[in-house]
């Protein structure tokens, strides 16, 4: 009897064998897919106001993308008046342009999808009500718009200490709150604010203004070393923001000091009516 005769009998003899060895082949390479991308078909939409204020969170940006997950990343104002001690540039629509390509280029490094709007840095408030108001309102109506396009699972976004207590941040943070609030989701969404322990911060005025205590911080978001430098060469594209000394092992080590966690604050709707408040 030939070779190619005898596997073939054996074969037809032990098909239930064979049957089984090619499911468990199957299920053990699916769970292997899974394990390396745990959220794939789950979807991120981050939303801050300001080309930078990614950087935040961009170490679990980074983590979810690397774990399947679709990643968004809508930045509201064009940071036109984004000067500082570390460079020279003007504001205006040259550092419009700057900023513009500097963001591609870090949503690019974290494999986000980019959605950078068209508002004024400072959301026009030296306008007054005229100037401010439309555009205030403009966003929250195209924010809506793009929540209903992208439908995620998750959003994030400013809480309302807006990180740094500025005006954009807490606006931008107050206007996705809003879209959020306004109607019943056919689709089931999370929204978390990004927040800043209370415990870690040192200035007595800060822990009032940009600090949340740890127990409405339950959202604790771990992220590797390989994030960690993903998030650095972000970062590094923000070449207009940034100290162009910094080096990679001061940026780590900053981040460090946070155990390597993003804390985020879940908004958590009521779950019962109630006559009282004091129940």
């Amino acid at each position: 009897m030939n070779h190619k005769k005898a596997t073939f009998l054996f074969l037809l003899r032990h098909r239930s064998l064979v049957l089984i060895f090619l499911t468990l082949l199957i299920l053990f390479k699916t769970v292997g897919l899974r394990g390396q991308n745990p959220y794939e078909g789950k979807t991120i939409l981050a939303i801050f106001a300001h080309p930078d204020d990614e950087s935040t969170i961009a170490p679990i940006l980074a983590r979810y993308t690397r774990e399947g997950a679709k990643v968004y990343l809508v930045i509201v104002t064009d940071g036109r008046y984004g000067t500082n001690d570390f460079h020279d540039h003007k504001a205006g629509e040259t550092l419009v342009a700057t900023r513009r390509e500097e963001m591609k280029c870090a949503a690019n490094q974290l494999g986000a999808e980019l959605i950078h709007l068209d508002y004024h840095d400072q959301l026009k408030a030296d306008e007054g009500y005229d100037g401010h108001v439309p555009h205030a309102r403009a966003i929250v109506l195209e924010l809506k718009d793009i929540i209903e396009m992208v439908r995620p699972d998750v959003l994030i976004t400013w809480g309302p200490d807006g990180g740094s207590t500025h005006m954009d941040h807490r606006l931008v943070g107050a206007s996705v709150t809003q879209v959020y609030l306004s109607k019943q989701w056919e689709k089931p969404m999370a929204l978390f604010f990004y927040g800043t322990p209370t415990e870690t911060i040192t200035d007595a005025d800060n822990k009032t203004l940009r600090g949340q205590h740890k127990k409405y911080l339950r959202t604790k978001i771990s992220y590797s070393e390989v994030d960690l430098s993903t998030a650095f060469d972000s970062y590094k594209c923000h070449y207009s923001q940034i100290d162009p000394k910094l080096t990679k092992e001061e940026f780590i080590n900053r981040r460090n000091k946070n155990e390597r966690i993003v804390y985020l604050r879940k908004f958590e709707a009521p779950s019962n009516d109630a006559d009282s408040v004091f129940e």
